[in-house]
């Protein structure tokens, strides 16, 4: 198993950036894919970006291409989201989460989460 700790979240005004980080704690970090998903209020849970077990593949939905940037560092079980240009619709609850499947490019496929960080973006 795999437990996630989530932070980083906070406050920003559109325009400005924010970098979330999560930490993992058990066996195995570097089997799993990652990945960071988001809930925004009256919506479902969905999927942001992930990375897959040797960094070399990256995904980012298309509301985020460009940029968000996600990163991982094996030896350090951690994973961070670098999240630039913030806009007051990327205001969510952030998601650290962990997959058995390589490409994790959904919330369905998520095995592991964290407990979610507040992200709000104001105009």
């Amino acid at each position: 198993q795999v437990q996630l700790v989530e932070s980083g979240g906070g406050v920003v005004q559109a325009g400005g950036s924010l970098r979330l980080s999560c930490a993992a704690s058990g066996r195995s970090f570097s089997r799993y894919t990652m990945g960071w998903l988001r809930q925004a209020p009256g919506k479902e849970r969905a999927f942001v970006a992930s990375i897959s077990r040797n960094a070399m593949r990256t995904y980012y939905a298309d509301s985020v291409k460009g940029r968000f940037t996600i990163s991982r560092d094996n030896a350090k079980n951690a994973v961070s989201l670098q999240m630039n240009s913030l806009k007051p619709e990327d205001t969510a609850v952030y998601y650290c989460a962990a997959t058995s499947d390589a490409w994790g490019r959904g919330p369905q496929q998520y095995e592991y989460w964290g407990q979610g960080t507040q992200v709000t973006v104001s105009s």
